[in-house]
Order: C-alpha cells, then structure tokens, then sequence
C-alpha cells in the first residue's frame, strides 16, 4: 500500500504470503480508507482462442482446420493481445499465460476477482476500473531502468533498488528497504504499486477502443506511458 499527497508517497505496507481475503478486506478498506486502485501482477485471463480450443478439445467438438499444429497457430493461442502490445512497446515477450506457470498464478487472480465481485467491486479485466493489470519488469525498463539479473541477483536487487529511490526522492519507503532487497516479490509489489498509480492517474496505455471487449475478458497489461517522475508532478497538479 502507498499512499499518495502533493509532498510525496510513502510505503505504509509491505506484506508477504497474504490470503485473498486480507487483499479484499484492505482493499475495500476494513478498518480504513478503502484502495482507489488495486494492481496485479498477473495475467488477468487467457487468450480467446485458448479459451476455444480448451472447451472444443474438452467437449470433443470438431477442430477447425486452422488447428494445424504449426508454429503460428500455438501462438496464437499463447499470447493474448496485450501481450502482443507489451512485446511490440519493449522488445520482449511476457509471460504466457497458457503455456508458462504464470498459469498457477492465473488461477489464484481469477479466484481473487471473484473475490472482490463478491463483495461488490465490479470488475473490469480491461483496467478500466478498480482493478489493474500491471508488469513490473516491463514499467521499470519504460521508466529507464537497466533490468536483467534483479530478480536472481541479491546485489543487482539492491543496486536496482537505490537506482529507483534516487529518481523517486519523494517515494519514503520507511522501514521496508530490508525486505525489498531480500524479496524479489516485495520489491516487485513496490514496483507495481508505483506503476498502478500511473494506471489510476492516466499514465498507462489502455486498450485501443478496437481492442476493448478482447480486453474485458483476455486482460490489458498498464504500461506507464510517462516517467517515474511524471506520478509526483501530475499529483501536484490534481491538487
């Protein structure tokens, strides 16, 4: 959790192993101000054609004859279209959400959204509403920063780390800095806070208005489309 003020932003959570639960209790504010927008890192859904393929196959309907086995046609089923927009803006593909284990992962976010649905948060895979798909990697590499080796390296983590508290001298990351260069994951949750609010302030791309129902149900990484330094000053400007 970040909070956000014309003076800066401060880091007043930082939490490991968290349950569903305690994601939708704080982001709907028990026992405080509820979230006003929640960033995933993770795939939202998978890709049309996947889902397709999945129920045809498991029914025993009859293939169509672009099911082919070649190269071209399995990614299709790969890669939704936001994957495509983030390899096409950075040079490197994401995750597949189909053929990767960031499906474990996917399977926890869908159970999340339902959820939050639950308890009334309409949800929105496109980012449109209070949920957001975010790519840590992808938003630190948009905001200039060198990437490769962070997520293994203990030492590039750390170095990685000061490099963005010494563009971010507004972010107070308080008493969290121990865990964020121990945990790739919570340094990765600071980053996707970071690019979340670029999401809630109109500083990440959205869907290409041809591209929004295949968004709704496929999921629509937020990429920032501005710098690190662009969060403070647009927030100064809001006030």
């Amino acid at each position: 959790m970040i909070e956000w003020d014309v003076a800066g932003a401060v880091l007043r959570s930082l939490t490991l192993g968290v349950t569903d639960r305690l994601i939708v209790d704080t982001v709907l504010g028990t026992g405080r101000a509820p979230a006003h927008k929640l960033g995933i890192d993770c795939a939202l859904g998978w890709p049309d054609e996947f889902a397709q393929f999945i129920a045809d196959h498991h029914a025993g309907q009859p293939l169509g004859p672009e099911v082919d086995g070649g190269i071209d046609w399995r990614r299709t089923l790969a890669y939704r279209e936001t994957d495509r927009a983030v390899r096409a803006r950075t040079g490197r593909w994401p995750l597949s959400v189909s053929t990767d284990r960031l499906g474990l992962t996917a399977m926890r976010a869908a159970g999340l959204l339902a959820r939050l649905a639950e308890r009334g948060v309409p949800i929105d895979r496109s980012g449109s509403g209070l949920v957001a798909e975010i790519y840590p990697a992808a938003s630190l590499r948009i905001w200039g920063f060198v990437t490769p080796g962070y997520r293994t390296d203990a030492a590039r983590r750390a170095e990685l780390i000061d490099e963005l508290l010494a563009a971010a001298p507004w972010l107070d990351a308080q008493g969290f800095l121990p865990l964020m260069r121990s945990s790739t994951d919570a340094f990765d949750a600071v980053v996707a806070a970071l690019a979340t609010r670029a999401a809630a302030v109109g500083l990440a791309d959205p869907p290409p208005p041809g591209m929004l129902d295949r968004a709704r149900r496929e999921g629509w990484v937020a990429l920032p489309n501005g710098g690190l330094g662009d969060l403070l000053a647009l927030e100064q400007r809001l006030r």
